[in-house]
């Protein structure tokens, strides 16, 4: 069982929310309601005056059409962006350690409209006479965090390994254990692994003896499982290769591109450094979950090629459940929506 990119939540939702999904197809169709405004996007660069790209940068939206102020941190390349804005006015204000803050003029956005911010190019702060107030890389993403652990699938099963923020501040090596060890002993988590060891004993698979005593090994070898992949492949392996466990939500383009970003999403990750790398922590969570598997699997299903069959099966539900992501489990997902105002 995965239970990172959602995979646990693939294979659990169809035994915890059928009845739910069935019930709400039955449900005679409600009145379309009149259609929203497209969103708009803001975009910008922050450079300094010598045009030097100014990464790290705190680059923070406010506005009449946000709940509360959306933050994210500029790239290497001093790119920063606002995506699925409401048509309002908003303004942007920027902090980066060493200069001065700079604050934009209102910004008035249209349906739909894409605007590219001109930022002023920053200036030294002045050590006598400015202060610059200003949040580092780490604290705004352990405040993205914060929000991420409060993402729920029907405000119950959890979808804590999503971001639905493009530019999400890397995670820090305690962060990643943090995520791993939320998913791992979450309540629902333990609900989710009985209900598979159920079906495992129904489908007398892996081969241990029926009655309680093999569900019992079921039971713990399902929980193994996950608990071995979301540790090496969620946490150790992302904080010794500099990269990020989780799956960036895309939410734009053609329905083509969405699909291509999900299914290659086990392949490809983002480093810490913010830019694509091959997904090895993935692979080798992946890999080290199907051989460890072998200590403690029945002989009858160990072997190599028992092994790879775990792992392709194992890639094959990551990949489903990136599709899900992309297209049904934000739907789904109340806190994703807050997240984003």
């Amino acid at each position: 069982m995965k239970w990172r990119g959602s995979i646990f939540l693939f294979s659990v939702l169809l035994c915890l929310c059928g009845s739910t999904i069935s019930q709400a197809q039955e449900q005679p169709a409600a009145l379309p309601d009149a259609p929203k405004p497209q969103p708009g996007i803001i975009v910008g660069t922050v450079v300094d005056v010598n045009d030097d790209a100014v990464p790290g940068a705190a680059v923070v939206l406010e506005g009449s059409g946000l709940k509360s102020p959306r933050t994210v941190v500029s790239n290497s390349n001093g790119f920063f962006e606002f995506s699925d804005l409401d048509p309002e006015t908003y303004h942007v204000n920027i902090n980066a350690q060493g200069f001065a803050s700079w604050t934009s003029p209102d910004v008035t956005l249209q349906p739909g409209q894409y605007i590219i911010l001109t930022v002023s190019k920053l200036r030294i702060a002045q050590a006598v006479t400015t202060v610059t107030v200003g949040y580092s890389a780490e604290e705004i993403a352990t405040e993205q965090v914060k929000i991420e652990e409060h993402q729920r699938i029907f405000g119950l099963v959890p979808n804590f390994y999503v971001s639905y923020e493009a530019n999400a501040a890397p995670l820090t090596t305690k962060l990643k254990f943090q995520l791993a060890s939320k998913v791992a002993f979450d309540p629902v988590t333990f609900m989710g692994v009985a209900i598979v060891a159920a079906a495992g004993q129904a489908g007398d698979h892996p081969n241990y003896p029926q009655g309680w005593k093999g569900y019992g090994e079921r039971y713990g070898a399902a929980y193994a499982n996950g608990f071995t992949d979301i540790m090496i492949g969620g946490a150790i392996l992302p904080s010794l290769l500099h990269q990020d466990p989780r799956y960036f939500y895309q939410g734009k383009g053609t329905n083509k591109s969405r699909a291509l970003h999900a299914l290659a999403s086990p392949f490809v990750c983002r480093g810490d450094n913010g830019r694509p790398q091959p997904n090895y922590s993935t692979i080798g969570g992946d890999l080290a979950s199907a051989a460890i598997s072998n200590a403690y699997y029945p002989e009858s299903n160990r072997g190599v090629g028992l092994f790879l069959g775990n792992f392709l099966i194992g890639t094959g539900q990551r990949a489903a459940s990136n599709l899900m992501q992309e297209f049904v489990l934000r739907r789904l997902t109340p806190k994703a929506a807050k997240y984003e105002k």
